[in-house]
């Protein structure tokens, strides 16, 4: 009973680590104290006026964006200028299907103001977001939280004094029908040949944390610089290797080209808002506005300060420890914890009976497979007959996390629910996780962290719990891993879970097998019924997200080829 009460408090202390992880900061008000802090309540003085009603580019509704833009810079003490061009074919075409139309190509105009810095010989740093949105939405978040957070970080940059560097902000227009607007900077303005860093911000949704996923390459410097500047971080380099591997674009697509350092910042939570009619300035999370003001404040004054722009140095590891600070290493760092972690495996493993060893082992591949097994049926499930839409799917994410979760916690009872049984049989249990964390170390060592960590840690526990103490080691193990896991399950299901919900299996085997060496066992009677009742559950959900009405947050446009 008393193991049972610990896994309890694990189990607790790791979901208030992930809430903590993933919620974003509190808005910060309008006070004359804070004058040189960014504030969301300024910020979103100007969320309110640019977001108001739909800006596509082209509409007479966008070119009051622009001029309110462009005023809002001048009162600022900004060089303020505009560059125009026509929007491509593909870009044409692409609104016309939004409109139902057949307007010919529209002018585009990017909106330019550069705050001078006291040595306007440096490199520059340069602050982008696309002030135009799709067609039938506000786009509060979709670009008016970077237009605003930009704007709201030169208010504060300047009340902190004059800045050594140029900071230049970029208002693109033409980002939804193709980068067109940072085409056209980065091709022909005289401005970009003055840039050293740029810092893009985006949106997909309405509100959570703002994670920087995306860098330039050899990227050791510019991360290190981030490290030391960000107070309240997020930021993932298994999200960067995510999004290289997916076919999606920003505006800081057409920079990773160039000579640039680059950041690229986002939120995703709330995605049911995303490109929606219903995002509106009242419907955005002010806290996420609070955390990409902060970071992307605290980062731009560093690099404004700074005595050169981040050089190009080996890509590091880098994430945010619960949003607390951020942890970096070099990628050999990765094989030295893996050392570790196979050591204090091994180590375990002394004395163990191969059955036991074996049966560990075995668990693990069945809870991984099994579990990812039983999660892609449910989503499946989810999904119904035909297409689903994908702006509806976005919407359920928050039920198809649930589903996920239920699916899961169904499978570890299942495969897992009569404990380990002995340390040789937990370690046996971390050697399948040992061999994924090596083959990704070996092919994405920047991803690996989210297995070499674990193994690391699990490895340690297993060498040295050993009597009274192994209960606290593996409960500070367990807690430490679980919360990360429970974070990262929750990042990946607002990333992929409406297409891919079984990548959630990862982070729970991976939990799973480090809650284990706590586990009581259950008897067998009440671990079927436990399992049946957690299926169900998951099979309810899933059938709730199929049969319910289609979400009012649905894009506009989505009834056409988007």
């Amino acid at each position: 009973m008393r193991r049972a009460y610990i896994l309890l408090g694990v189990l607790l202390a790791a979901l208030l680590l992930a809430v903590f992880a993933t919620t974003p900061p509190g808005a910060r008000g309008v006070t004359a104290s804070a004058a040189t802090e960014f504030s969301s309540a300024r910020a979103m003085l100007d969320v309110r006026q640019i977001a108001s009603s739909p800006h596509p580019t082209g509409s007479a509704e966008n070119a009051r964006v622009r001029g309110y833009i462009a005023g809002r810079m001048a009162m600022l003490g900004m060089e303020v200028s505009t560059q125009q061009g026509v929007v491509g074919l593909r870009g044409t075409a692409k609104l016309n299907r939004w409109t139902g139309r057949s307007d010919p190509p529209p002018v585009l105009t990017n909106v330019i103001g550069v705050l001078p810095g006291t040595d306007r010989s440096l490199p520059a740093v340069l602050l982008m977001a696309h002030h135009d949105t799709v067609w039938g939405s506000p786009g509060a978040a979709d670009d008016t939280t970077g237009i605003a957070v930009s704007l709201e970080v030169v208010r504060a940059l300047r009340e902190r004094g004059p800045q050594k560097r140029d900071l230049i902000v970029l208002a693109t227009d033409a980002e939804e029908l193709g980068l067109e607007g940072a085409k056209l900077f980065f091709a022909e303005h005289p401005l970009r040949q003055n840039v050293g860093t740029v810092i893009n911000m985006e949106a997909r949704g309405g509100g959570g944390r703002t994670t920087l996923f995306q860098t330039s390459a050899q990227n050791g410097d510019a991360v290190a610089l981030y490290a030391d500047a960000v107070a309240r971080p997020g930021a993932s380099s298994l999200s960067a290797y995510v999004y290289s591997v997916l076919p999606n674009d920003t505006d800081l697509t057409l920079v990773l080209a160039g000579p640039y350092t680059a950041y690229n910042f986002a939120f995703i939570g709330r995605s049911g808002l995303y490109h929606s009619p219903k995002a509106t300035p009242e419907r955005l999370d002010r806290g996420s506005v609070q955390d990409m003001g902060g970071q992307v404040l605290d980062l731009a004054a560093a690099l404004l300060a700074a005595m050169q722009m981040p050089g190009r140095a080996p890509d590091r590891v880098f994430f945010d420890l619960f949003g607390l600070t951020t942890i970096t290493y070099p990628v050999w760092l990765g094989w030295v914890m893996l050392a570790l972690g196979a050591g204090g495996c091994l180590a375990a493993l002394r004395g163990g009976a191969l059955r036991e060893i074996g049966g560990g082992a075995g668990r693990t591949v069945a809870l991984l497979l099994g579990s990812g097994a039983l999660i892609t049926a449910l989503n499946v499930v989810s999904m119904g007959t035909g297409k689903p839409d994908y702006y509806d799917r976005l919407a359920a994410i928050p039920r198809l996390e649930a589903m996920a979760l239920l699916g899961g916690i169904a499978a570890f009872i299942a495969v897992m629910g009569k404990g380990s049984g002995s340390r040789a049989a937990s370690s046996g249990a971390l050697l399948p996780l040992l061999l994924l964390a090596l083959a990704a170390q070996a092919i994405a060592p920047t991803a690996a962290y989210v297995l070499v960590l674990p193994v690391m840690l699990g490895g340690i526990a297993l060498a040295l719990a050993d009597g009274d103490r192994a209960v606290a080691i593996h409960g500070v193990v367990a807690a430490l891993v679980t919360g990360h896991m429970l974070a990262l399950g929750h990042q990946l299901m607002q990333g992929v879970g409406p297409t891919m919900a079984g990548a959630a299996a990862l982070p729970l085997t991976i939990a799973a097998v480090t809650v284990l060496p706590l586990w009581t066992p259950l008897p067998q009677r009440i671990a079927l019924r436990a399992v049946g009742a957690l299926a169900l559950a998951g099979l309810a959900v899933a059938l709730w997200v199929r049969l319910d009405a289609p979400a009012d947050t649905i894009a506009a446009y989505a009834d056409t080829k988007s």
